[in-house]
């Protein structure tokens, strides 16, 4: 594991040619291929699918994922190996037991799982913009529904 501050550039600079629609991604274009309809048209392709997310987005997530690396490289050179698994195992556990209802933001990673990660005094965006009010579940029919009380 090299001590690497910044991940590599992995962005392309190139688009594959795909046998979509240009328009409409996985739409088969019945004008380029396929015109007599004597045959089915195909299936999908194995082709990758577009992303529609910027490219610093997962220049982020890279990032934040390479000072994840270099911070358990550098507890596993000083204290050994069972410092990152401990914290592993206590991400783990966290992750696995943490539910929160709709009305306190469903999706966003908890105070505990951020505490664990070094994240704590951070500020994202799902901290400040949670989606449309009132969009969610009542909380009282999300417990109910959780705890299999639906009548």
């Amino acid at each position: 594991m090299s001590l690497r501050i910044v991940p590599a550039a992995s962005t392309t600079t190139t688009t594959p040619v795909t046998l979509g629609a240009p328009s409409a991604p996985g739409v088969h274009d019945t004008l380029r291929h396929n015109l007599n309809l004597s045959a089915p048209a195909p299936k999908a392709t194995g082709a990758p699918s577009t992303t529609s997310s910027h490219p610093l987005e997962a220049r982020l997530t890279a990032w934040k994922q390479q000072q994840d690396d270099l911070k358990m490289s550098l507890l596993r050179r000083q204290f050994g190996i069972a410092e990152p698994v401990r914290r592993g195992m206590e991400l783990a556990i966290v992750k696995n037991g943490e539910w929160r209802p709709a009305a306190l933001g469903e999706g966003s990673a908890g105070l505990h799982r951020q505490v664990l990660e070094g994240r704590d005094c951070e500020i994202d965006w799902e901290d400040v913009y949670q989606g449309e009010p009132g969009r969610g579940m009542e909380f009282h029919a999300e417990m109910e529904r959780r705890c299999q009380m639906e009548y």
